[in-house]
């Protein structure tokens, strides 16, 4: 029998408490949608290319080429990179979920970010009620089937790997914030262009093959090199790590640089590797809007006046990754892309750093982690004292979690019950569970679903009771 994995000595612990008669089995995707048999993983086999509408269901079958349309849904994709800049994404949340956008005559801008993504360009009309997770509550301005060779080039792209899985190699955070939308989530439809298939190569020659492509970003959010074991299973903040340099360079695009036409893979990681040794974002309150603002500003400047011959990364010069010879495009601080940038949550038109902050502020914040699992355990996990957290963790066995302890899974597949009862924290975000739920009397905080927590899919009867 394998010994019970626990985070402080303790006697026996107690046994779970039946759940209360009346609860509903089945599967919960809380945060998302209903789903009777669970969240899909990556496609077994190559579905097939479509130019037909995108609708409910698998895409016809077949083994897609490269420069096809493949519909997919979001819980079909694997990350090719352990990292996002959780601001980026924070931002286009915080606009999703504004009404701002209504306000100025225009579509929320997801229906225009949904569009452009799917090679439709922009929308064209959205009917009273419209979710992204249904396309058929909106249209585009460029319908299926008509699309040009500039708005096939805006769609993101996909390689499909061995058994038929699909790799994303472009639009990770754009994918992720329609994941992470209230009306999106794991089974909303998107098209991506296919740039190869390697479904007939070895595991080992396929990584081989997207290395020398650069169809693979294999450093952590510190800039650490990882092994393609340790990239994400799925799209979703649960998932990734947070790079706080990869959302620098985004704020910093049209005022230090401009990505090329014939942008490089990973463009943005490669400014910020760069950036790590020239702007020490330590030095800066990235809560406070004024000194964010600053380390955008410092970030950009030195962008901007890098001689274009700079390698900067990969062998790649400053020119070559887009910078811009002007500061803000020779303007003032006050005008152009960074004065934009500027304007508060107040205005009729907030700029990006805004919106990101501002729904930032409504993500629960974690507790600090006193122990960390990772990878595969077997048996039961006993949480005495302290806060133990599953990062990307499988684990089979009983989860009990004691009272005055915390537990923060994300995305996490935990096949066995999982009990606290009197804990301080709870988080479950971006985690499969297979087994009863029963969370009774947590003293500081619940959370299941909302800003910034990825849909869990629940297999079993689950009981809240008592929780704030």
């Amino acid at each position: 029998m394998t010994a019970p994995v626990r985070t402080q000595s303790q006697p026996r612990p107690p046994r779970l408490r039946r759940l209360g008669a009346g609860l509903a089995v089945g599967a919960v995707v809380l945060g998302g949608v209903l789903a009777s048999g669970g969240t899909a993983t990556a496609a077994a086999t190559a579905t097939g290319s479509t130019t037909g509408s995108p609708k409910a269901g698998s895409p016809k079958a077949g083994s897609p080429k490269a420069g096809e349309l493949l519909d997919v849904t979001l819980d079909q994709l694997r990350p090719t990179q352990p990292a996002v800049g959780f601001d980026q994404i924070y931002y286009k949340l915080g606009r999703y979920t504004s009404t701002k956008d209504e306000a100025n005559g225009d579509f929320n801008k997801r229906f225009d970010d949904w569009c452009e993504t799917n090679g439709q360009e922009k929308a064209a009309s959205v009917k009273p009620g419209a979710r992204l997770s249904d396309a058929s509550s909106f249209t585009c301005t460029v319908p299926v089937g008509k699309e040009t060779a500039e708005t096939r080039a805006a769609m993101k792209t996909v390689v499909v790997g061995p058994g038929g899985v699909l790799y994303l190699t472009d639009g990770h955070h754009s994918l992720t914030s329609f994941m992470e939308a209230p009306d999106g989530g794991p089974k909303t439809h998107i098209r991506l262009r296919v740039v190869d298939n390697l479904s007939g190569l070895s595991t080992a020659a396929f990584w081989k093959t997207m290395q020398e492509n650069k169809w693979v970003w294999l450093r952590d959010e510190n800039n650490r090199p990882i092994t393609t074991d340790q990239l994400p299973q799925h799209l979703g903040l649960a998932y990734f790590h947070d790079d706080r340099y990869r959302s620098l360079v985004y704020f910093t695009r049209d005022i230090g640089y401009q990505a090329p036409d014939d942008a490089a893979e990973f463009l943005e990681f490669q400014w910020g590797t760069w950036l790590r040794e020239r702007v020490d974002l330590g030095a800066y309150d990235l809560t406070a809007p004024a000194s964010y603002l600053s380390a955008i500003r410092a970030a950009s400047e030195t962008m901007s006046a890098t001689p274009g011959d700079t390698v900067i990364a990969d062998g790649r010069t400053a020119d070559e990754l887009g910078r811009m010879k002007e500061w803000n495009n020779g303007k003032k601080a006050t005008g152009g892309e960074f004065g934009k940038l500027s304007a508060p949550i107040t205005d009729a038109k907030p700029g990006k750093l805004a919106y990101a902050l501002d729904y930032r502020a409504r993500v629960p914040a974690a507790p600090a982690c006193t122990n960390t699992l990772t990878g595969k355990h077997t048996g039961p996990l006993v949480i005495s004292s302290g806060v133990t957290c599953l990062d990307g963790t499988e684990l089979t066995g009983p989860v009990v979690v004691g009272a005055g302890a915390s537990l923060v899974a994300k995305g996490a597949a935990i096949t066995g019950p999982v009990q606290a009862v009197g804990a301080r924290t709870v988080q479950i975000c971006g985690t499969s569970l297979t087994g009863p739920l029963s969370v009774v009397g947590t003293k500081e905080r619940l959370t299941l679903s909302g800003p910034g927590c990825t849909p869990n899919t629940l297999k079993g009867p689950v009981q809240l009771v008592g929780n704030p």
